[in-house]
């Protein structure tokens, strides 16, 4: 690395004070000399005068030479010289050919430049994709006098901000800062420069810029006041007092100040509840005592990140907009928070789903002894109806949860809408319009027809909810291409073929800090009684297990709208056409088969092996899978089919069919649970012969399927 220039054009070792008075002292001899020869014409003559005429005009060229002009004064030098050293970015300045004229130790390790070997420019030191295109952009650029900026992605979750400045005499001044990267979608990581050491990359760029530098002791000219003045970050200098002595732009521009810093005091820019701790940062620091860790700081929504570094009577001052850095902290916590949520709200429903099945199983025998007009019916029926709104809770839980129970099929979606149409304007009450405008030739998509439906039910009647005094509701569907990775909400939707569904209202709007609660589960505002604070958990919980993406925009007083975006479906030629009509139910639910019933919870058993034995089907009953792996084994009766539970102790469902399976291949099989029916899909390479009886279930249900499985219907 090249030394850096001196300030002054050159002081021979001695001190410029005493050259200028030498200087002075010269050029009075000359004019005392000057005026000796006036006053006495005669005796000087032609050689004297000419003698005094050469000794004025080296006396004038020497004071010239040696009196001081407008630069950059020693204090100012030292102050810039230290800061651009202990700097925690990387920065490098470029002559016009390309090569490196200085850097800072923060570039020569992220170059993977050892000491004493000279540095390679950006574009040697980091090439490779996708950085070259950017620095490329930025060479070019600088060379045609234009300053900018761009980042590239290093590795997964970081990339680094590239930032160019064209200088005088065609110098330019770069400068790398590393942030996190909005996207963590994989990226090629930067190579170093072949003839790099490989003991430094940009794999530790990151650990770099968090390590001391020494100070550098040559003193810099106006390129480092450039460099600084143009950085991408904030930098100030401060006395111990905490009074600001000089701020670049960026400094300025973070706090809204018009005006010059100079002058001012670095802890009223601030807020009230940081202005201790700041305080105690720049005392600290200029006394020596350490910089400790850096100070966060939060001007309404904007965030940034100061720390300081000391210098000669008082500290450098360095500020990071962190900002984009917290958004992105914030959203993922938020993601964290709801998948917690999701997997305690599935574990409850799944135990409770086997409660449910028990009353309301046990209700519809009841029922079925006691009909309408015993006295006991209206009590008995509210048991069962109250247990069937649980369900609904439950089902709302497992949506939540992404463990509900789906049946994609391939869907028409602007059909759907139509149809849908006819039954969301009985829910809404006068004075509310309901418009459904379809794009043309929609994209099919993959998706639960009743779960999509209930999802866009849902949103209308918030819609609804949202315009006390009347209003419109628009359903919108049209094909959208995502050219770019797009964030919504806390997901980020990636480049690809979607199918857009909105509902927009025209109602109150959602304030701004509800915007980031309405998916959470169990947040309403509405009042105390009228609603769960599940209905847009359920819809968040359905799109995204359809493999779709929701977001919200909103204005208080200016209505609401929601976009779920839903992959398109590309339909296979080749694959055989589905049926265009399900089945329909059997009439007749009775049978003689003999069924293997094996579920660990005896009451559930107990009022299913009840209700198949009153269909007449014989039933033999296992408390758990090696039970009714033993009973298959002992082969004393032919089974027609096994019903089974997934989730239990010691060997589960899925586990005891894989062994049944290899004794009788042709044994069909219904699982009933109340998790998705995905779950077990997935980890069954053989599913032709599984069905699913998701709970809770009553006795129709059962015996429904039962006997529709019995009749040889293809599995759903």
């Amino acid at each position: 690395m090249q030394a850096s220039r001196a300030i002054s054009t050159w002081t021979l070792g001695v001190p410029a004070g005493a050259w200028r008075w030498a200087a002075l002292a010269f050029a009075i001899v000359a004019l005392g000399a000057a005026g000796l020869a006036l006053t006495q014409p005669d005796q000087a003559g032609f050689a004297g005068y000419a003698l005094l005429g050469g000794i004025g005009a080296v006396a004038s060229l020497l004071l010239y030479a040696v009196w001081p002009r407008e630069g950059l004064k020693t204090e100012d030098a030292r102050r810039v010289s230290e800061a651009a050293a202990r700097a925690n970015v990387a920065w490098v300045i470029t002559g016009p050919d390309g090569t490196v004229l200085d850097c800072n130790p923060v570039y020569r390790r992220m170059a993977g430049t050892k000491d004493g070997d000279s540095a390679a420019p950006p574009e040697l030191a980091m090439a490779g994709e996708p950085s070259s295109a950017v620095l490329y952009r930025l060479s070019r650029d600088a060379a045609e006098g234009r300053p900018r900026e761009e980042s590239f992605v290093v590795m997964p979750g970081l990339e680094l901000v590239a930032a160019v400045r064209p200088m005088k005499d065609q110098r330019t001044v770069w400068w790398f800062t590393p942030r996190l990267a909005a996207t963590t979608s994989p990226q090629p990581v930067v190579a170093p420069a072949p003839e790099a050491a490989p003991a430094g990359d940009l794999r530790t760029a990151a650990k770099a810029q968090a390590a001391p530098v020494a100070p550098v002791s040559a003193p810099v000219d106006h390129v480092m006041s450039t460099l600084l003045l143009n950085a991408p970050m904030g930098v100030a200098f401060a006395d111990a007092g905490g009074i600001i002595r000089d701020a670049n732009p960026l400094f300025a521009k973070f706090f809204g100040t018009a005006g010059p810093l100079a002058g001012r005091d670095a802890t009223d820019l601030v807020d009230q509840a940081d202005r201790a701790a700041l305080r105690v940062l720049i005392g600290s620091t200029a006394r020596g005592e350490g910089t400790g860790r850096p100070l966060e700081l939060r001007l309404g929504e904007r965030m940034a990140e100061l720390s300081a570094q000391p210098m000669p009577d008082g500290a450098v001052l360095y500020l990071a907009d962190v900002s984009e850095q917290k958004a992105l902290e914030v959203k993922f916590a938020q993601s964290q928070k709801l998948q917690a949520v999701g997997q305690l709200a599935g574990g409850v429903a799944h135990d409770f789903n086997n409660l449910l099945t028990v009353i309301i199983g046990n209700s519809e025998f009841l029922l079925m002894r006691h009909p309408a007009g015993d006295p006991s019916f209206k009590e008995i029926n509210e048991v069962h109806q109250n247990a069937l709104r649980a369900a609904t809770l439950v089902g709302q839980l497992l949506a939540f949860s992404r463990k509900q129970t789906m049946q994609p099929k391939v869907l028409a979606l602007a059909d759907m809408t139509t149809e849908l149409a006819q039954m969301l304007r009985r829910l809404l009450r006068e004075g509310i319009e309901l418009k459904v405008h379809n794009g043309p030739e929609l994209w099919p998509v993959h998706a639960d027809e009743t779960q999509l439906s209930n999802a866009i039910i849902n949103l209308v009647v918030n819609a609804r909810d949202a315009m006390p005094g009347g209003g419109t509701v628009t359903i919108t569907t049209a094909n959208d291409t995502v050219q770019q990775p797009e964030a919504l909400g806390t997901a980020i939707m990636p480049a690809g073929e979607y199918v857009r569904i909105e509902v927009a209202d025209t109602g109150t709007g959602i304030s701004k800090e509800n915007i980031s609660k309405i998916f959470d589960p169990f947040f309403t505002t509405k009042p105390v009684g009228q609603g769960t604070g599940l209905g847009l958990a359920t819809v968040y919980g359905i799109v995204k297990q359809s493999g779709g993406f929701i977001t919200v925009d909103s204005e208080i007083g200016h209505g609401a709208s929601f976009k779920i975006y839903l992959p398109r479906h590309r339909i296979d030629a080749n694959a055989p056409v589905a049926e265009a009509a399900a089945a329909a139910a059997p009439r007749d639910v009775t049978g003689q088969d003999t069924i293997l019933l094996v579920e660990d919870e005896e009451a559930v058993r107990s009022f299913a092996a009840r209700a198949l034995r009153m269909r007449g089907y014989n039933v033999l009953e296992a408390g758990g899978g090696e039970e009714g792996l033993e009973i298959v084994k002992a082969g004393g009766q032919e089974i027609h089919l096994l019903v089974t539970d997934v989730v239990m102790p010691n060997m589960d469902g899925p586990t005891m069919v894989r062994h049944v399976k290899g004794l009788k291949p042709d044994l069909p099989v219904i699982f009933m649970s109340g998790y998705a029916e995905e779950a077990f899909r997935r980890n069954d390479e053989n599913a032709s012969d599984l069905h699913f009886l998701p709970k809770p279930f009553g006795l129709k249900q059962l015996a429904a399927k039962v006997k529709e499985v019995l009749s040889g219907a293809a599995p759903h």
